[in-house]
């Protein structure tokens, strides 16, 4: 018998704070299971009114999934966080675009009659697995010329972007990422991204600390400071740490609903879903992925670009986010759709779990302004592929 779908609601979405991937971040002893479990338990405390013995499934992202990021994250982090035993959960992995990915699964499962209540997100904590551990790709990957070796290495198919569009300079991508910077830092005073970080009580070298702020973001940054930055990627190449996100640990989730769920448990929907899609692209370009998933999603929503109030692109490079700009036609490099609030350049991109936090700055930016109706949530992906989410704004 055939069924209607039925609608899906984001009813809450927060994170961790996010650090930077090294011996001294504020996560460096922290596992990631633990991080997801912070964020599970806020998400409910934040939302009392979501029965913990109702969630139909806890699902949730890594890229690398591997010691305390493996064993089917899941359900191991259901049971960690004190839901009932009854309560399954999963693992998947796509890569940077994970937390969008898993939220794209629960509401599938919200869709078709399958589930009510979902639980999913993504955790990285690459500090403690770096990109690619444990990976083992095939040699005809190369031997048979599938991919170029620069596929990779997500930095080099970053350069391999500046190649294809020569009149993005590193001129251009550095001041769209001062700008990213700038955005971030008045989100940040304003009080704006203390809606969605959860404060969480860590162990470190120097004792119990709360880790609160993000670790990655650099106010006081400068073109004249980005302008002799190394270019790792490339001699003299156009890629540099200041254009680029960082490498980061942090968790980010949310809350899905189906409108029965709403009505039943009195739940405040915060958006709705309208679509995703995903789409690929060759993996030595991987950054021009939001682009086909872009007018992938909007052709299957039955939505023009113009229809989008609101933008946040996930900003693994700068020159990734001027290309989706100049392809669709974006004021450049600052448009006022385009990540508000900044972006990954300011805040860090722990890969799996950056899909979640485009997920609470839309339901926020939201709730900010009414006059907003419909958002995009949007990343590039590894090994060439793209990500896209359309969100209804269902708060006013």
């Amino acid at each position: 018998m055939a069924r209607e779908l039925q609608e899906v609601y984001l009813i809450d979405a927060c994170r961790t704070a996010f650090g930077k991937a090294r011996p001294d971040g504020i996560f460096a002893q922290t596992r990631a299971d633990d991080m997801v479990v912070k964020v599970i338990r806020s998400l409910l405390e934040r939302n009392p009114e979501v029965p913990r013995d109702r969630i139909d499934d806890n699902i949730w992202a890594a890229s690398t999934q591997w010691g305390d990021q493996g064993l089917t994250i899941g359900r191991t982090t259901a049971i960690l966080a004190g839901l009932p035993v009854t309560t399954p959960g999963c693992a998947v992995d796509r890569m940077c675009s994970g937390a969008l990915t898993a939220a794209a699964f629960g509401a599938s499962q919200i869709q078709v009659g399958a589930a009510d209540l979902i639980i999913a997100g993504g955790v990285e904590h690459m500090f403690r697995h770096p990109m690619g551990q444990g990976a083992d790709p095939n040699p005809r990957f190369l031997a048979e010329k599938l991919v170029d070796q620069s596929a990779l290495n997500m930095g080099m198919t970053a350069e391999n972007l500046h190649d294809m569009y020569p009149d993005i300079t590193k001129d251009i991508c550095d001041e769209y990422a001062l700008l990213s910077q700038q955005k971030a830092k008045k989100a940040l005073d304003e009080g704006k991204i203390a809606k969605i970080l959860v404060p969480m009580t860590v162990w470190t070298g120097n004792g119990w600390k709360v880790a609160d702020r993000d670790e990655q973001p650099r106010p006081d940054a400068t073109l004249e400071g980005m302008k002799d930055l190394r270019t790792p990627f490339r001699v003299k190449g156009r890629v540099t740490p200041g254009n680029a996100s960082g490498l980061n640990d942090g968790a980010a989730g949310v809350i899905l609903a189906s409108e029965k769920a709403v009505k039943e448990y009195g739940l405040k929907p915060r958006m709705r879903l309208v679509q995703y899609a995903f789409a690929a692209v060759k993996p030595e370009i991987m950054g021009l992925g939001p682009v086909p998933a872009t007018k992938k999603v909007l052709e299957r929503a039955g939505m023009k670009f113009d229809d989008l109030d609101v933008i946040e692109l996930n900003e693994a490079f700068a020159v990734q986010c001027v290309v989706f700009m100049k392809e669709f036609g974006m004021q450049l490099v600052d448009d006022p759709r385009l990540n508000p609030w900044g972006g990954a350049i300011a805040y860090g991109h722990p890969l799996a779990s950056s899909g979640g936090r485009l997920l609470a700055h839309l339901a926020y930016q939201f709730e900010e302004n009414p006059k907003l109706k419909y958002g995009l949530a949007t990343l590039c992906v590894g090994l060439g592929q793209g990500a896209s989410m359309i969100w209804e704004n269902v708060q006013n």
